[in-house]
């Protein structure tokens, strides 16, 4: 749903004005020092980017979710670093506090979080589960008005930058499954939480990732999101089903950046006195890529606009989420097979970008739980 046009418009022209001229020169900095220019982070703040999704009362731009999908797709032409910082500011790190939080939690967290001040984090995947999220072992112990934290969590985005977690963990050890499952937030220096190394990945320099350790973490019993314990696992299925579908909008950005970059160069370089472009076997690739790329935004935009009418989008943002993760592997190869022997040379953004999407088909649910997601919702839906 879009709610006025003219101020949309306004909103993506200045984000992709943003994108062209600050964010892709800054690529190859980010690529080589793994981290995001101080200045270039501060622009993100004045531009509102890092409240795209919180509500306008607590100074977000509360944007509908057509409107969120039309800003990913502008936002990820550029490196996925980039979006990956503002990412969880509008996703998964605040979504839990503006889905079930109560009225103080919102009031004390989401205007920072909207204006960039502090970084929100989220914390599910655990060393011994993460496809398997409803069999982690975090616990939580209710201490009179605390609660006492103990467990590793793993491949924590943002972890590094962030002021807050949001920490899913079993506050009855009695029970196995969702059932037991409750969701806090953590504020950084809390007494007990510490952070691992930073890893070292494939791709997605200036992203960043690592473990987070609580050790008899002391949290008050205020920051249990919503007050209320057990809710914590459908409070991170509701975060979920947003994110695959942010993700699959994201999946159609960087797929459009890579297939016009080996669109450009393949009308420039000459093969045999002709432009490669004017070969067969090259263009198949492009039309290829093209339509899978016209496919998944599409779907992207469809179950935007079901999820803005309130409808529930679990299997579309499941479908969304798994053919946009792999049409977009599918156009990062296309596109340094275009390219020849140049996209497998660092010099060339085909050859970061083939490394940084391989992620997508991992993240937020890999491909294969999509798959039984869709196929669990088929057979409910037949069964009646």
């Amino acid at each position: 749903m879009i709610r006025d046009e003219e101020t949309l418009n306004l909103l993506l022209a200045g984000v992709r004005r943003f994108v062209r001229e600050v964010l892709l020169p800054q690529e190859q900095e980010v690529a080589e020092t793994d981290q995001i220019p101080p200045a270039v982070v501060a622009q993100m703040r004045e531009l509102g980017l890092f409240g795209l999704s919180i509500p306008e009362a607590y100074g977000g731009l509360q944007l509908t979710m057509e409107e969120e999908v039309l800003v990913a797709f502008e936002i990820a032409y550029a490196s996925p670093a980039f979006r990956s910082l503002i990412g969880t500011n509008n996703g998964i790190g605040s979504q839990g506090i503006v889905i079930d939080g109560t009225e103080e939690q919102k009031q004390h967290y989401l205007p920072r979080l909207a204006a960039g001040d502090i970084i929100g984090s989220f914390a599910l995947t655990e060393p011994g589960s993460g496809s398997d999220a409803a069999s982690l072992r975090t616990s939580a112990v209710r201490d009179g008005d605390h609660y006492i934290l103990n467990g590793t969590k793993r491949y924590i985005t943002n972890a590094p930058e962030a002021s807050i977690y949001t920490v899913m963990a079993r506050t009855d050890a009695t029970r196995k499954g969702a059932g037991a499952i409750s969701a806090f937030i953590v504020e950084r220096g809390t007494p007990g939480l510490s952070l691992g190394k930073i890893d070292k990945k494939m791709g997605q320099r200036g992203a960043h990732t690592c473990d987070v350790i609580f050790e008899n973490c002391r949290v008050p019993a205020a920051n249990l999101i919503g007050g209320k314990e057990g809710v914590g696992f459908k409070t991170a299925m509701k975060v979920l089903d947003k994110g695959r579908l942010h993700i699959a909008a994201v999946c159609v950005g960087a797929a459009e950046r890579m297939l016009e970059d080996a669109l450009r160069y393949a009308m420039e370089r000459e093969q045999f006195g002709h432009a490669i472009a004017d070969f067969q076997l090259i263009q198949a690739m492009l039309a290829d890529s093209k339509a899978e790329l016209y496919a998944a935004r599409c779907m992207v935009l469809d179950a935007a606009r079901k999820r803005d009418q309130g409808l529930d989008i679990s299997t579309e943002a499941s479908c969304s989420k798994l053919f946009a993760s792999e049409m977009c592997g599918r156009v990062a190869d296309r596109s340094v097979q275009i390219h020849g022997g140049a996209g497998y040379i660092s010099e060339y953004a085909a050859e970061r970008f083939y490394r940084d999407v391989r992620l997508f088909r991992i993240y937020e649910g890999t491909s294969q739980i999509q798959q039984i997601v869709i196929a669990r919702n088929m057979i409910k839906a037949a069964q009646g």
